[in-house]
Order: structure tokens, then C-alpha cells, then sequence
């Protein structure tokens, strides 16, 4: 039995970047995977989904052309292409980490990783079992999607995000249950190809967790692109025919049915807890995610959590953070915890959103009394150079120390915009700090300082 000073069981964002930087201080590490090394982050989800959303913007880009004066005709699709190369997208930075772990010196075991002790994995791979011995160990093994009432997925007609990425043409028409960022930013995708699309969300909005501002101008644009929306209805069943599906929908006026070729069920995840042997050891679950402390340290000391297994935020930069946070503690480094008030959310549709601390709602139920500060892309130079002028950044003040409380921006490059607020959050900006930056120009994130500006009462540019 070979002994490592870490074993890392999952190799997602989590997972492998827990794995490299203990290896970087040192550390003998083993990281134990049974699918692709990348999770499903970088092989079912964040990162191939980016790559057919691309696809999907170049799609809209080239049926805008008009515009900008170039006229395009005649245009075609060729759908399997399209995620052939999200596929190949994955599979490039698969390899890319698998190189990474060879660079580390960090020994990578194929197969199942359970416990059989507090420092000792079993490893099944097709029936070949070994063994491994670690003094500290990291669970790292994410999270799959949540099925819907009694309904689990068929994998033909009622779909997860894994599904709906494989399809090899658009569907006709298509349901999707729930609108949080993989809804919503499928919606987007699907759309633009030609599907029917209906989302269906059990709450008053779409993105429920976004500031209410930002859910209506998402909603606005989506509704304008032919997306319907049906709010605040619970769907009572599913039912999956030989063809297509029926999705039935309790209304408080009328019950309805929808009959459509495919749903897509993206109504949250639940973490991969069965079957590790957690409960032999004694360690603690809540809700169906391991219980940790602020160093993601669970009830056995030598034990971490990290990434979705823990619970929400469901979102890979924040396994990443966590397992570096969790390799640093393991090696005996005095670390901070992480902040949870300043991680950024980012939703890939069009127009894009991200935003990060308090919403407006929030910050007022807090005991803030709020200076809010808004500026539109409709008053932007460089937006209105680039053609796309929806949207607006809102940043949430405290109205006695001018602090930044929350950042919300929906538009064209939100998600790359937002990590200039997280920094200037970190810091504890104030108004003063953002409309004094000098901002390029032209640029979107001029729309920044202009929102600062705002909130203080003497924006320029609107």
C-alpha cells in the first residue's frame, strides 16, 4: 500500500487545483478520478456549454449583419460541427490537466475512491481494487443533476444539461424547468437555433437570485428573442412518451398541459455523497452536502470537503478557491477563510449577467440605508460602437460610508467586467475610490465609474 501525505478524490476545479498547489508545497499527492480529470465543469458544463453559447453568439452576430453593413446570405448550420467543437474544447483541456498533474509529480489513480477508514481509500476501477493510505484527504467529488418529483432523467425525452449539449440537432420545441444560470443560458442557446423554447420557473422571476432589476432586463431581452416565460406555477408531473414529453402545469386560474419534443430538467444539483463510506466514518451530511467548517475541514480533522459536495454556491471558482484553501490548511500554513459575501456569479446568456454581494433587497433588509448607482449601455460610447447597447451596471452603496455593497451588470461582457468590483469590494472601495479610477475610453467598464458617479449625483454621461 503506497502512503501519500494527501489523497484528493475528484478531479474537478476543486479537486486538481487542491491537488497542484499542495503539490507545490511539497506535499507526496495522489488524485483519485474514475471519469476524465476536469470534472464536470471542464467536460459536462462550464466550459463546453461556453463553447456552444459561442457558437450561438456568432450564429446571432452573422444573422445581425446587416447592421454593420455586411450582408451575409444563404446561411447554414451545421449543427453537429458546432458541438463537435464544444466537445473538442473539453477534451483539450482534459489533456491539459492530465499534463499538469505529470508537471506536479501528483500520481493520478483511475477509479471509484471510498473510505475504509479515516486515512484509507479503496479504489475500484472495473472490478481492480487497490488501496491507498493518505494523512490527510480532500473529497472533492462534486455534485449531479437534481431529478424532478418521481421522474428521474431518460436521457431521451427528459434531459439534464449533459443530454442537451450531445443532441445532434435542435429540438423542435423544447421545455425547460427551472431558470437558474444552466436554464437560462441553454434557453439562450436554443433559441438562437431555432427551438421553440418555453421556460418554466416556480418563482415571481427568472434568475430569482439575481437583483430584481437585473431578472426583468434578462426577461425583457428573452422575451424579445421569441423565448416565453411562464412564472410562479409549480409543475405537478412529468411524462415521457415514445416520441416526445408532457409537461403539466398547476396554475392557480387553470391547470395546462405542454406537449413538446424534449424538457430539460435544470432545477439545481444534489451532491455525490452515496456510497463513499461518509456515513461509516460518521461524517457529518446536511441536506445531502458534507458539513464543513471555514477551512472546509469536515467533523474528522483530517478530513476536507471542497467544491459542490459542500453545497451551495454550486459554482467551479468557488471549488477552486476552496481547494486551495484546503491544501494550504493541510500543509500547515496559517490561511484566511474565504469571504463568501464576494464571490462572483456569472450567467453566460444574452445579454450576460454578473454580480456579486448584496442585492438592493438585500442590502435594505440588512439595515443599510443604500445609494444605489446605475448606468445604462444605452449611454455608452463603446457599446453603442459595438452595436449592443442592452443592459446597465447597478452598484449598491451604503449611503453613510459610500462602501460598495453589491455589483450587478447585465449586458454584453458582464461577466468579464465584474472582477474589477470584486477587487474594488476586497478593498472596501468606496464611490470616491470607482469614480476616481480612470477608466479607458472607450470601454464598458467606463459604465462603472458612470454608475459610481451616479450614486453621488453627477454622472456624465446621462
Amino acid at each position: 500500500m503506497t502512503r501519500y501525505d494527501l489523497a484528493v478524490i475528484g478531479g474537478g476545479p476543486g479537486g486538481y487545483v487542491g491537488a497542484i498547489r499542495a503539490a507545490q508545497l511539497g506535499l507526496k499527492v495522489c488524485i483519485i478520478e474514475r471519469e476524465k480529470l476536469g470534472g464536470v465543469c471542464l467536460n459536462w458544463g462550464c466550459i463546453p456549454t461556453k463553447a456552444l453559447i459561442k457558437n450561438a453568439e456568432v450564429y446571432s452576430l452573422i444573422k445581425q449583419s446587416g447592421k454593420y453593413g455586411i450582408n451575409v446570405q444563404n446561411i447554414t448550420v451545421d449543427f453537429k460541427k458546432n458541438v463537435k467543437r464544444s466537445r473538442d474544447t473539453s477534451k483539450r483541456l482534459s489533456k491539459g490537466i492530465e499534463f499538469l498533474m505529470k508537471k506536479n509529480k501528483i500520481k493520478h489513480l483511475n477509479g471509484f475512491g471510498r473510505f475504509t477508514s479515516e486515512n484509507n481509500i479503496e479504489i475500484n476501477n472495473n472490478d481492480k481494487v487497490s488501496t491507498v493510505e493518505a494523512d490527510k484527504i480532500i473529497i472533492a467529488t462534486g455534485a449531479k443533476p437534481k431529478a424532478f418529483t418521481d421522474l428521474s432523467f431518460d436521457s431521451k425525452n427528459v434531459i439534464s444539461s449533459k443530454e442537451a449539449m450531445l443532441l445532434e440537432n435542435p429540438p423542435k420545441d423544447l421545455v425547460i424547468i427551472g431558470s437558474g444560470a444552466i436554464g437560462v443560458e441553454f434557453a439562450y442557446y436554443f433559441n438562437e437555433f431555432g427551438t421553440r423554447v418555453h421556460i418554466v420557473e416556480m418563482m415571481d422571476r427568472i434568475l430569482p437570485n439575481e437583483d430584481r432589476e437585473v431578472s426583468e432586463e434578462v426577461e425583457k431581452n428573452f422575451k424579445k428573442s421569441g423565448i416565453k416565460i411562464t412564472k410562479g406555477v409549480k409543475v405537478s408531473k412529468i411524462q415521457s412518451m415514445k416520441q416526445n414529453a408532457k409537461v403539466y402545469l398547476e396554475k392557480k386560474a387553470n391547470n395546462e398541459i405542454i406537449k413538446v419534443e424534449k424538457v430539460l430538467l435544470a432545477v439545481g444539483v444534489t451532491g455525490n455523497i452515496n456510497n463513499l463510506g461518509l456515513e461509516d466514518l460518521g461524517i457529518e451530511t446536511v441536506a445531502g452536502a458534507i458539513k464543513t467548517d471555514n477551512y472546509n475541514r469536515t467533523n474528522i480533522e483530517n478530513i476536507y470537503a471542497i467544491g459542490d459536495v459542500c453545497g451551495p454556491p454550486w459554482l467551479a471558482h468557488v471549488a477552486s478557491a476552496q481547494g486551495h484553501l484546503a491544501a494550504e490548511h493541510s500543509a500547515g500554513l496559517n490561511v484566511n477563510p474565504i469571504d463568501y459575501s464576494n464571490i462572483p456569479g456569472c450567467t453566460y446568456c444574452q445579454p450576460q449577467v454578473g454580480s456579486l454581494g448584496m442585492t438592493e433587497e438585500q442590502a435594505i433588509s440588512s439595515g443599510f440605508k443604500v445609494k444605489v448607482g446605475r448606468f445604462s449601455f444605452q449611454a455608452s460610447g463603446k457599446a453603442m460602437a459595438t452595436g449592443n447597447t442592452i443592459g446597465f451596471v447597478k452598484l449598491i452603496f451604503d449611503e453613510k460610508y459610500g462602501e460598495l455593497l453589491g455589483a450587478h451588470i447585465v449586458g454584453s461582457e458582464a461577466t468579464e467586467m465584474i472582477a474589477e468590483l470584486g477587487m474594488a469590494k476586497a478593498l472596501e472601495s468606496t464611490w470616491d475610490d470607482l469614480s476616481m479610477t480612470v477608466h479607458a475610453h472607450p470601454t464598458l467598464s467606463e459604465a462603472i465609474m458612470e454608475a459610481a458617479m451616479d450614486a453621488q449625483g453627477h454622472s456624465i454621461h446621462q
